[in-house]
């Protein structure tokens, strides 16, 4: 009797559970930095809010930048991946209900510090997860998944900036509770199919770095930029193109980009994979990326200003959610998965170490428009980077 082989797929609803999880890790970082962040630090700092937004981004992406790769690199070591993010989960939601206990802008500096440690205790070990357990055939499949995390994580943003829920510390125990209700459940009832091809060792045992990796990390460094600018500041250029936008109006123009974006996301991850195109998709999200920066650039109202912002925001969001499945199919040695992934995430937590002297350098002087029309010129760069990639990395 001849056996058949494994099912070459993971199963949905485990992919399903993981990208709810990983939402969990949004919905823990969308609504604190770009919401109730900035407003607390208006309260604390006054004048000197824009300054002190840049130091805490500067710091907080050292420790964001440590800390993936060293529990990535603990992950690896240990074997498993669901004592890290529990763990992880736990005190990051400590910490995020102890910030109204910061009176002070250095004690507010230190619980961030710590609270991306705690974070990218859960981000790195469920990153390398997805490497364990999800085949070449669906990593599309995989990114346009993860675009779910940005989404809700805007959603969450929405939520907790609604007229009833008033108050820095409701609105902390809000974000708390969906933290919890969206990474337990791949925790309690997350059991992927396994597949021993993934996780076997590099018999080689190079250590070299590639050039499609290379390229890979060179390119979303550059579109990182552009998404950790408008990340920081999406709450100071709003203000500063309409001052009488609220919050929750604010809340919800990130939504609705980064919800628009799940559909493109996915439909474009399964024609990858349908096709055996992985990087195609990201060449075409990167150049709409580029233009609704110029598009940024160039708003003289608030509607022209909010169109641009959708464009950039939905391409930017399917480039990046798509390049985090695809970046697995390049990163393949799973003795050093997390380490690795690790490394490579500091494609996202660098540009927060620029992006603040860039802004700072430019907008007193120049305005927003000078930064989006350099942020523009980064993302074609990472166009061309990416153009020129084999299609079998």
């Amino acid at each position: 009797m001849i056996e058949s082989e494994p099912p070459r797929r993971q199963a949905l609803g485990f992919l399903l559970l993981y990208a709810l999880a990983a939402a969990g890790g949004a919905i823990a970082y969308v609504p604190f930095l770009t919401l109730l962040l900035p407003a607390r630090m208006a309260e604390l700092a006054g004048a000197n809010d824009v300054q002190w937004l840049g130091y805490m981004t500067f710091f907080g992406a050292l420790a964001a930048s440590v800390a993936g790769i060293f529990f990535g690199w603990l992950s690896d070591r240990t074997g498993g991946r669901r004592l890290w993010v529990a763990l992880g989960l736990v005190m990051t939601v400590a910490l995020l209900l102890a910030m109204p206990l910061a009176d002070n802008m250095p004690a507010l500096l230190g619980l961030i510090i710590a609270w991306q440690f705690s974070l990218n205790m859960i981000l790195g070990p469920l990153a390398a997860w997805a490497g364990d357990v999800v085949p070449d055939e669906q990593k599309g499949l995989l990114g346009g998944l993860l675009a779910l995390s940005p989404a809700l994580g805007a959603w969450s943003g929405a939520i907790v900036t609604l007229p009833g829920i008033t108050g820095f510390e409701e609105r902390l125990g809000v974000v708390a509770a969906m933290i919890a209700a969206a990474i337990l459940p791949a925790l309690l009832f997350g059991r992927p199919r396994s597949f021993p091809e993934l996780m076997r060792p590099d018999p080689s045992g190079e250590r070299r770095v590639t050039m499609p990796a290379a390229r890979m990390w060179l390119a979303r460094l550059l579109v990182q930029i552009a998404e950790a600018a408008l990340f920081a500041y999406l709450y100071f250029w709003f203000r500063s193109i309409d001052p009488a936008m609220g919050d929750n109006e604010k809340a919800g123009i990130f939504s609705v980009a980064l919800t628009v974006a799940v559909p493109v996301a996915l439909f474009a991850g399964r024609w990858a994979d349908r096709n055996d195109r992985p990087f195609a998709p990201l060449v075409v999200t990167a150049i709409v990326s580029a233009i609704g920066l110029i598009g940024m650039a160039l708003a003289a109202d608030p509607t022209s200003a909010k169109l641009a912002y959708l464009v950039f925001g939905i391409a930017t969001t399917a480039f990046l959610s798509l390049h985090a499945g695809q970046t697995l199919r390049i990163l393949p040695r799973a003795e050093h998965r997390g380490r690795d992934l690790g490394i490579f995430n500091l494609a996202n937590t660098m540009p927060s170490l620029i992006m603040p002297w860039l802004t700072l350098s430019l907008v007193p002087g120049f305005g927003f428009s000078a930064l989006f029309l350099l942020l523009a010129a980064l993302t074609t760069a990472a166009v061309l980077l990416l153009a020129t990639m084999p299609r079998r990395a």
